[in-house]
């Protein structure tokens, strides 16, 4: 796991920007605070900072093998077979997956995509073809940000790397802007929010070279019909999670998983506990909490009871070594800048800010953890799967707010922004893209569209979170439930098998019964857990007021004051995002926003 950055021009030569690749680098330090190097020749600046886990010594980058230098930022979980299948024309050096990855390209080309199972991003520099292979992973688990400036293409694994480059213009325009008005803390896929930054999409790949950048998708979710009984499937998921974990769980440094008592992460934490006994090993787990929730929490629709009981739960189960976060409301609160640094953009509030703090501490114990995200969105977990008015909404289910976003644009952006087509056509490219089949009943149909909107949109925003709130601390968070033959298979699950007992995830509770007490078994689906003290909204509604009173004009030059003034008399509760933003984390994203055009000097074009 690592950070990569880079500049390659076939006019310019790239030797001579060695301070500002410097900049770049250090920017990318905590991605990869173990080792770091770059690799410059007069076509190509290829810029490295390495998370050692697998082959600690001899994975360095960049690496280089004849006339191809790699920088790979990623984890391959069948680097084993591929090994084996290349050993007839290779011989090895290391252990590393990214010599595996090398040398997958050597032989096969840009096809070496289709042979990988894992989250990637990286680029190949071939010096005596002139030019360079891109390419990130299929579901869109490592970033890979750029710029082509018509002369050369710049790019890195985040935002404020890539921003250290001065031919990169900290400037937002219209678009940018309704990204973050009307899209945040989601993000049109292969868009960087500032002006002309772009992000390779989620299972893309191509070529810079003197005629330009090339690129195509090597990748999509498809429809095909199953012909399988319910029985089937549910020994077929069976297999390919339990695959997966497996896989996933290959470090040579100790691993460690998220547990939060709910259906995903316990199930992760069961395989991999069973997995490390065999071993003479005991799991270590870890948990987030905030002070005093236990005497404010309060049952509701979407969070029906909290985590804690359920952690013990299976903590105690599984015989783990727990670990517990407690997260109070100042540092939650001073933790919002910091992890809007960490995202390079205005995020998910608290929501954010608790997922780093919780990180800074699980690094103090390890390098490697397991956590259950993308389940909700592969396996149908979210209410808007199964509330039938909701998920037959003509627009994105999680963000119905489009008309109260809106009232907060400056009247010079307003005036060029058609705020409701900006959203519509956004949701209407995705779910038209979800790929359906003829015979598919009106149910299927929408079932489809419903799983493509998810996981281009409300998954991307999950997997940016995890990505860079962990890696922030140099920790590498995988994700089991995004490997792509689960995703493909589920795809093309029938509804009813989803559902099955009418429950949300049924088919994955009853493919992995075995693994889980009853009680974690068939508990009710919750969020990520947030704070529900009072002083949170408190605090945060006095740290914007300061903003408001203090300065705050670039803010207001995006966002009217006087929405502003109102969000701060708690008038209205209206959902920013899901049931994840509410009054609260509105507030907080302002005082993310404020920060970050600040921290990067944004100017508004």
């Amino acid at each position: 796991m690592c950070g990569i950055a880079g500049a390659i021009s076939f006019i310019e030569d790239m030797r001579e920007d060695m301070k500002i690749y410097e900049k770049m680098q250090r920017a990318l330090l905590r991605r990869g605070p173990d080792q770091h190097s770059m690799t410059l020749t007069r076509e190509a600046a290829l810029i490295h900072t390495r998370l050692a886990v697998i082959d600690i010594d001899g994975g360095r980058q960049p690496m280089s093998f004849g006339k191809y230098t790699i920088v790979y930022n990623g984890e391959l979980y069948n680097t084993d077979e591929l090994r084996k299948e290349l050993s007839e024309d290779f011989s090895f050096d290391t252990h590393s997956d990214t010599e595996v990855v090398l040398k997958s390209y050597i032989k096969w080309g840009s096809s070496c995509v289709d042979k990988f199972n894992g989250i990637f991003a990286f680029a190949i520099y071939d010096e005596q073809e002139h030019r360079v292979f891109l390419a990130r992973d299929r579901i869109g688990v490592k970033p890979f940000f750029y710029y082509d400036t018509g002369k050369k293409l710049i790019f890195a694994s985040e935002l404020p790397a890539l921003l250290e480059h001065p031919d990169i213009p900290h400037e937002i325009d219209a678009q940018g802007a309704a990204e973050l008005l009307l899209i945040a803390p989601g993000r049109t896929m292969g868009c960087g929010v500032i002006r002309g930054v772009k992000e390779l999409t989620a299972g893309w790949c191509g070529y810079y070279s003197a005629e330009g950048l090339r690129l195509w998708e090597y990748w999509r979710l498809r429809a095909y019909e199953l012909h399988e009984s319910f029985e089937q499937t549910a020994e077929h998921v069976r297999e390919l999670v339990l695959d997966s974990i497996h896989r996933q769980l290959v470090s040579d440094v100790p691993v460690c998983t998220f547990l939060s008592g709910g259906l995903d992460s316990s199930l992760i934490s069961s395989v991999a506990a069973s997995e490390l006994k065999k071993q003479g090993k005991t799991l270590s787990t870890f948990s987030v909490d905030y002070r005093d929730n236990d005497k404010y929490f309060q049952s509701s629709h979407f969070q029906p009871d909290s985590d804690p009981e359920y952690i013990s739960c299976m903590a105690e189960y599984l015989g783990t070594d727990h670990h517990w976060t407690v997260v109070d409301t100042p540092e939650l609160i001073a933790a919002l800048d910091e992890a809007t640094e960490a995202r390079g953009l205005p995020g998910m509030a608290d929501v954010d800010a608790s997922l780093l703090l919780f990180c800074r501490e699980i690094k103090k114990h390890g390098t490697v953890a397991l956590s259950g995200e993308c389940a909700d969105e592969i396996f149908g977990g979210y209410p808007w799967y199964r509330d039938k008015d909701i998920r037959m909404t003509d627009g994105f289910p999680w963000a119905q707010s489009t008309a109260y976003r809106k009232r907060f644009i400056c009247n010079d952006y307003a005036a060029k922004i058609d705020a409701e087509e900006y959203v519509y056509s956004a949701y209407r490219k995705t779910a038209d893209y979800a790929m359906k089949l003829p015979e598919d009943s009106p149910l299927e149909y929408r079932m489809r569209e419903m799983t493509q909107l998810n996981f281009h949109w409300f998954m991307q925003t999950l997997l940016d979170r995890k990505d860079r709130m962990s890696m922030y601390s140099g920790l590498e968070v995988r994700v089991p439930f995004c490997d792509y033959r689960i995703a493909e298979y589920l795809y093309n699950v029938p509804w009813e098998y989803k559902d099955y007992m009418g429950r949300e995830k049924g088919l994955l509770r009853e493919a992995m019964k075995e693994w889980l007490p009853e009680k974690v078994l068939w508990r009710k689906k919750s969020p990520y857990p947030k704070t529900h003290n009072p002083a949170f909204l408190e605090g945060v509604t006095a740290k914007l007021r300061d903003i408001l009173d203090n300065g705050g004009e670039r803010l207001t030059q995006l966002v009217k004051r006087e929405e502003l003034e109102k969000l701060l008399r708690h008038e209205e509760h209206v959902q920013w995002y899901g049931q994840l933003m509410n009054l609260p984390q509105t507030i907080a994203f302002f005082i993310q926003l404020n920060y970050w055009l600040e921290r990067f000097d944004i100017k508004l074009t």
